[in-house]
């Protein structure tokens, strides 16, 4: 059985070009992006959020966009609570139904997070997860 867990409360990727970068260095990711400053104004003063993975195994940026999610041709689209918002996943991630390759790092992870951005989603295998800003 999937569960999601919401882990995006009072923040967000802005919803039409969030210009996702994702950086690696030996365990950790960091992936960032443009913040949503039309849900969440108080965002305005930041130029973007920075999501840093810990203890990465491994990542993938896939295609999935808005459209193919609501098409039913996402793995998680009849499952996800809500496209656009950062999960945790537990239980079976289904993640042989999704050819796009994984990139390899030297974490030990295995928490499944996904964030579903307008034209890609993030999956990444890590231990831990934290939120940072850049002004």
């Amino acid at each position: 059985m999937l569960k999601f867990t919401q882990l995006n409360a009072g923040w967000n990727a802005e919803p039409n070009a969030p210009d996702l970068q994702v950086e690696q260095d030996d365990t950790s990711l960091v992936a960032r992006f443009r913040p949503n400053r039309f849900l969440y104004p108080e965002l305005a003063r930041l130029s973007f959020i920075l999501v840093r993975f810990e203890n990465c195994e491994k990542y993938r940026i896939t295609s999935v966009n808005d459209h193919s999610w609501y098409d039913g041709q996402c793995r998680f689209s009849d499952l996800a609570p809500v496209w656009g918002e950062f999960y945790e996943i537990s239980g079976d991630t289904r993640d042989g139904l999704d050819a796009t390759p994984w990139i390899a790092m030297n974490g030990l992870g295995t928490r499944h997070f996904h964030f579903y951005f307008r034209d890609e989603a993030l999956e990444v295998k890590a231990l831990d997860w934290s939120r940072q800003v850049k002004i």
